[in-house]
């Protein structure tokens, strides 16, 4: 069956490599964002998934679509590849109606949830700012309307508190490439299950820009926890302390049964050093820090942090750019 694979970070290359891997299917071409300007020069770099085939000879033979729009010039390209199925994994574009006629077999995608559940473009984030116990992987046929195709493929993955979303997506990266292919044999054969999602059940993530990253103290510490591994490493999770912006990149709910009972402080305050990290106090709660950055700054440990922040300890964090 020829294969035209759908994906463009690093999380998609995975599936895609089990593919290229059991051969029992050609892939015809791949599909990816256009390159994009980054850094102060503005220079143009490759989706990470074409820069992975130009990296590895073995692929180069394997073209690379581009476009910055799925318009008639692109439909013409897909079309003199002869494709029979669409795979789909993080591409970032929705699929007409005009572009999914190319495919005889239809397309399928890979959704890191368990569908109904977490419809859209941020599920893995949405689960871990839910602190959701379970969340899983879903293969899906592609339909119009976003993330309702049928179910082909599922699996659970159990959440234990600590996952990011940089860690999550490669976990569920790691399990499509262990779905993906009986699926693709499967429907290749016309024997595939489909499973209709259940509409009633559905829901949809949030879509998340930078400001959503600013934190709020007067939360518990276990939202502000899950909302720092929620949001790593896009967009960041940040406060503001004498005005200057502050990066929370990696923190734990603090726990220490020897901690004396006494006068609860604002929420936001830098209370103390500990061995788990810098202590601020949240609404519910006591949040240890463990890893931040000052804006335009180097990233760094606790200890280092405070050896060049000697006033930290009795700081305020707050929600707004300016003195408390």
């Amino acid at each position: 069956m020829k294969i035209l694979y759908a994906g463009s970070p690093d999380i998609s290359i995975i599936p895609l490599l089990q593919i290229l891997k059991e051969a029992n299917h050609e892939v015809v071409g791949l599909l990816t964002n256009p390159p994009s300007a980054q850094g102060r020069s503005k220079k143009l770099v490759l989706s990470p998934l074409a820069q992975f085939v130009l990296d590895h000879a073995e692929y180069a033979h394997i073209p690379v679509l581009a476009p910055e729009r799925l318009d008639e010039a692109c439909r013409q390209a897909v079309l003199a590849l002869k494709p029979d199925l669409l795979v789909c994994f993080a591409y970032g574009k929705i699929f007409g109606p005009k572009f999914l006629s190319l495919f005889p077999k239809g397309g399928i995608n890979i959704h890191p949830s368990l569908l109904p559940k977490y419809r859209g473009c941020a599920p893995v984030p949405e689960a871990i700012l839910n602190r959701d116990s379970q969340t899983g992987v879903s293969i899906q046929e592609i339909a119009l309307e976003m993330d309702c195709g049928d179910i082909l493929a599922q699996e659970t993955i159990d959440l234990d508190g600590t996952e990011t979303s940089e860690s999550l997506l490669a976990d569920a990266a790691h399990i499509s490439a262990k779905l993906i292919s009986p699926v693709l044999d499967a429907i290749e054969n016309d024997s595939i299950k489909k499973q209709k999602q259940k509409a009633s059940s559905a829901c949809y993530s949030s879509l998340f820009c930078k400001a959503d990253g600013l934190i709020d103290w007067n939360c518990s510490a276990l939202d502000i926890d899950a909302k720092i591994r929620a949001f790593t490493p896009w967009p960041g999770s940040f406060t503001y302390v004498e005005g200057k912006m502050l990066k929370i990149l990696k923190a734990s709910v603090f726990s220490d049964s020897n901690t004396e009972e006494g006068e609860t402080k604002k929420a936001g305050s830098v209370l103390a050093r500990d061995k788990a990290g810098i202590l601020i106090q949240t609404g519910e709660g006591i949040l240890a820090v463990e890893q931040l950055q000052w804006h335009t700054k180097k990233a760094m440990y606790w200890k280092d942090f405070l050896n060049g922040t000697k006033d930290f300890i009795g700081a305020v964090c707050s929600t707004i750019e300016g003195k408390v």
